[in-house]
């Protein structure tokens, strides 16, 4: 009687200690998004007219002491290729983020064609931004799968899902595999294939051509790929980006130095802005950075 009366008690004392688990993953589905589009939020405009405006913006973290942007105010024209550069922790990702609005400036604000982003309907502006992101997700999925998360709805469309591969040249990688676009990827899951770092940041890369955007951001989408992958994929992107608008942030200044403009940035605040040729003329960080990269080349 005596075991079996402990035996009850530990069930009870184990089901209390499940309960606290339960209790936080309701309080996680309870989660509502800070971010949200407002009444008779307005469509973005097809196609953008002027660009986006930065206007003396700072973002700071939750908890956090130091502002990740400060202060920032520049203008991003439609159809401009825009290069971030500056050393980690700079702000280059956080900038990104804004523009996409996947966070709201603590101040000032950013306008696109003269109205603020907030104005906006959220799903629409975010359907017209292509975004990867240097932190992407290796899905244990099928490789047409792993392509069409960039946007889900597509999730059948093969064609779409083929040409969006063909775009980030991933189709070079997924149509040697045993099953093509059926093989599963990563090896969680039986006969699963594993690539390399370089092949998963092309199938990755495809995400950002599974929509129609009109911006299109790459958060140093390369990292992984050797010197001549990297100048394909560069030479394809720039092919494909005719029209529209794109920001993209690389340490590699063979890759930046293809962009319309250049914007360095030091602790959260602008230091340069300008074309290459600009700011080698200027003789500042951006030509040190620069030269002292290029040394390592002779």
């Amino acid at each position: 009687m005596s075991s079996l009366l402990e035996g009850i008690m530990s069930r009870f004392s184990r089901i209390a200690e499940g309960a606290l688990y339960l209790k936080d993953l309701f309080d996680f589905f309870e989660i509502q998004p800070t971010i949200r589009s407002l009444p008779n939020a307005t469509l973005i405009p097809v196609p953008i007219q002027e660009g986006f405006t930065f206007e003396n913006v700072s973002f700071k973290y939750a908890n956090s002491k130091e502002y990740a942007i400060r202060h920032l105010s520049f203008h991003l024209k439609k159809g401009e290729k825009l290069a971030l550069v500056g050393e980690n922790g700079a702000g280059k990702t956080t900038l990104v983020k804004l523009l996409a609005r996947l966070y709201e400036p603590s101040e000032g604000r950013i306008l696109l064609d003269g109205v603020d982003l907030k104005n906006y309907n959220l799903a629409d502006l975010r359907a017209n931004v292509g975004i990867i992101f240097q932190d992407y997700i290796r899905f244990q999925l099928k490789a047409g799968e792993n392509v069409a998360v960039g946007n889900i709805t597509n999730l059948t469309d093969i064609p779409t899902i083929r040409d969006a591969a063909k775009k980030s040249l991933a189709d070079t990688v997924i149509e040697h595999l045993p099953e093509q676009y059926e093989q599963f990827l990563g090896k969680r899951f039986k006969d699963g294939v594993e690539l390399s770092g370089g092949q998963w940041q092309k199938v990755a890369l495809a995400r950002a051509y599974m929509r129609d955007a009109q911006l299109l951001i790459l958060d140093e989408p390369t990292s992984a790929l050797d010197a001549r992958a990297e100048h394909e994929v560069f030479e394809r992107f720039t092919e494909l980006i005719t029209g529209k608008t794109a920001v993209l942030i690389s340490h590699r200044f063979s890759t930046v130095r293809m962009a319309d403009r250049i914007l360095f940035l030091e602790y959260g605040k602008m230091l340069e802005y300008g074309s290459h040729e600009e700011l080698i003329e200027k003789n500042g960080k951006y030509a040190e950075l620069f030269h002292l990269q290029a040394q390592g080349y002779v």
